[in-house]
C-alpha cells in the first residue's frame, strides 16, 4: 500500500475513536458492498490465536468464537489453510456439525470465509453471513474483492497501532525514568548520600511495602512538591 494510503489511514485512525472503530466501520462497508451480506466480521491470528478484530452492526454474539473454541468452523479453516469457504446452506452443511447447529440458531443460513493476507499475521480471513440459503451465490466476486483490499487495510491499520503503542511504552520509561531521578535528586539533598545509595534506600523500600519504584517515587516527588509541603517538614 502506497504512503498516501497509509496516511489517509492514518488520519481515519485520529477521527475515529482508533482502531476498533475503523475495523468495525470496514465491516460495516463490507455488509454494503458486499450482495447477499448480512453480516461481516474480521478474523485473525494473533499472539497464536484466533481471535475476531471487529464484527459489523448486526453481527450475531457468539457466532466467531464458538469457532474458536472448537477450532472448527469456515472461518477458522480460511484462516489456517488459505482456502476459501464456503457453505451456501448450512441447513445442509455436515463439515462442522458443532458450529453449524449453532449458527442456524442464531439465524445464520450462509457463510463465505475469504482468506486474506495481513502484513505480519499468520493467518486471516474475512468473513460473510446472509440469512438466506445461497444468499452470497452471486456476492462471491465482490467478497473476494473487498477482502483484498481489506487485507491491506487491516495490515496498515495494525501497523499503525503497533507503532502507537511503541510510541506509548517510549513515553512510559522516560516518564517513569523522569520520576525516579527526581526521587534520588531528593534523597540526596535531603540525606546527604550519592546517588547510587539512595537508589538502592528507594528499591528497598519499594520491596517492603510491595509498591512499584516508579509509584513509590511518584508519592515521593508529590509530597515534596506540594505548595505546603515546607510547612510540614
Amino acid at each position: 500500500m502506497s504512503s498516501e494510503a497509509s496516511d489517509t489511514l492514518d488520519q481515519a485512525m485520529v477521527r475515529s475513536s482508533g482502531l476498533d472503530t475503523l475495523l468495525r466501520d470496514l465491516t460495516d462497508r463490507a455488509v454494503q458492498e458486499v450482495p447477499g451480506a448480512d453480516a461481516c466480521s474480521i478474523t485473525v491470528r494473533r499472539a497464536g490465536r484466533l481471535l475476531t478484530l471487529a464484527g459489523s452492526d448486526g453481527m450475531p454474539s457468539g457466532l466467531d468464537l464458538r469457532q474458536y473454541e472448537n477450532s472448527s468452523g469456515p472461518c477458522v479453516d480460511a484462516a489456517e489453510t488459505g482456502e476459501e469457504q464456503y457453505a451456501p446452506d448450512l441447513a445442509e452443511e455436515s463439515r462442522w456439525p458443532s458450529y453449524t447447529r449453532y449458527a442456524l440458531s442464531t439465524g445464520v443460513r450462509c457463510v463465505l470465509a475469504v482468506p486474506i493476507a495481513v502484513e505480519g499475521e499468520s493467518g486471516a480471513a474475512l468473513n460473510y453471513y446472509g440469512v438466506r440459503a445461497g444468499a452470497l451465490d452471486t456476492g462471491r466476486d465482490a467478497a473476494r474483492a473487498f477482502a483484498a483490499r481489506a487485507g491491506d487495510a487491516i495490515g496498515v491499520a495494525l501497523r499503525i497501532e503497533r507503532r502507537r503503542q511503541s510510541a506509548a511504552d517510549v513515553r512510559t520509561a522516560l516518564l517513569s525514568r523522569s520520576v525516579i531521578d527526581q526521587a534520588v535528586g531528593i534523597l540526596m539533598a535531603r540525606e546527604r548520600i550519592d546517588a547510587r545509595i539512595a537508589l538502592e534506600r528507594l528499591r528497598r523500600v519499594s520491596q517492603d511495602r510491595n509498591v512499584k519504584l516508579r509509584d513509590l517515587c511518584s508519592q515521593l516527588v508529590a509530597r515534596v512538591s506540594a505548595p505546603d509541603s515546607h510547612r510540614r517538614k
